[in-house]
């Protein structure tokens, strides 16, 4: 269910915009134009966040290896848990085995 606080003609021009991209290098220069390269690093930073407490590593781990603060890595966590399943999405089609695993272990 997508935020109705969210959906309206430009963000529907965006994803449109997105969805259109065929290839990685297509996303590289989309990017680039669109957002500053610290945007760019902040989203990269905060979906290798979601991957890893997916992976159920501890929030040391995640820190020394992305350099995200506790406060990012919680505000990830609770889009994990309570939030538009955008990052389960992408992280089961990124690594659909890790997702089918995690998947189990909720049964």
């Amino acid at each position: 269910m997508v935020n109705p606080k969210l959906k309206d003609e430009l963000n529907d021009q965006l994803c449109e915009a997105m969805l259109s991209l065929r290839t990685v290098d297509e996303c590289y220069q989309f990017f680039e134009d669109l957002c500053t390269v610290s945007e760019l690093k902040a989203m990269s930073q905060r979906l290798e966040v979601a991957r890893m407490l997916r992976a159920g590593h501890t929030y040391d781990d995640i820190v020394a290896r992305t350099g995200a603060s506790t406060a990012t890595i919680s505000r990830v966590k609770r889009c994990l848990n309570y939030g538009a399943d955008g990052y389960h999405i992408v992280l089961d089609r990124l690594a659909p085995d890790e997702g089918a695993a995690k998947d189990k272990d909720k049964d």
